[in-house]
């Protein structure tokens, strides 16, 4: 069986717009699949329909080949498919470590067992010395780490970083790079990267879809949509490299 979480043929309209048009995607397991596109192009959307957060109004999500299309976010997580978002969204009156715990305890473990496992798994992303910390006084980028972990718990088969790299410096998108590289080396698991950050997807993604204005305009390795001018034309020469040449 083919393991690998898809969409296939995704439409999704909000009041007569379309955000979303005939979208088909491929996240395969032990890989990283790159989504990227200019503001507004629908890659948020698209990560709420692959994670039950939004309805696609035609089209699948299947899992391993079988369709969890219209499946309730918190079915998804159980399933094995995990997200960070945007905004991080931790517990701001928690630690860090219960924000972790509280999630494992979400998916069916003991407060003990949950406990272990978020001390485990901190521990594993280098982060342990924050586990006191209040998660709503948090540096940005520690927040983002944190949102790493706990979308790791119970080590998913798919997890979905929503712009993890958002306000890090190189080098730390340069640390994250290494985190996506372990998760995929030791946790087996297909991470699809939705990114801004054009250098950091380059560099790391196997496979890179492009959307535009609701709509994948370019699939492909990264040498391909480097140098594709259907890619180069969304982005109106805006959006630049690692080694800082316009994309």
């Amino acid at each position: 069986m083919v393991q690998s979480l898809s969409a296939a043929g995704v439409s999704v309209s909000f009041e007569g717009l379309k955000a979303l048009s005939n979208v088909t995607l491929d996240v395969p397991r032990e890989k990283v699949t790159g989504l990227i596109g200019p503001n507004g192009a629908g890659k948020t959307t698209l990560v709420n329909v692959l994670t039950g957060f939004q309805k696609p109004t035609d089209g699948m999500v299947s899992l391993d080949g079988e369709s969890i299309t219209g499946v309730l976010p918190h079915r998804v997580r159980q399933k094995g498919i995990a997200r960070t978002f945007q905004s991080g969204r931790l517990f701001a009156d928690l630690s860090v470590l219960d924000n972790l715990e509280v999630t494992g305890v979400g998916l069916g473990l003991s407060r003990r067992v949950a406990a272990r496992k978020a001390d485990e798994m901190l521990d594993w992303i280098g982060i342990a010395h924050l586990a006191e910390r209040m998660a709503g006084g948090l540096p940005y980028t520690d927040e983002r780490r944190v949102a790493i972990g706990r979308a790791l718990m119970l080590e998913p088969g798919y997890v979905l970083l929503d712009e993890p790299a958002a306000g890090m410096s190189q080098d730390e998108a340069g640390e994250l790079a290494k985190l996506i590289r372990r998760i995929i080396a030791e946790m087996k698991c297909g991470v699809l990267l939705i990114e801004h950050n054009i250098g950091l997807v380059l560099n790391i993604c196997d496979h890179i879809h492009v959307l535009d204005s609701g709509e994948v305009i370019e699939v492909g390795p990264p040498a391909v949509i480097k140098a594709s001018e259907k890619v180069r034309h969304a982005y109106m020469g805006t959006q630049v490299d690692a080694e800082g040449a316009v994309l």
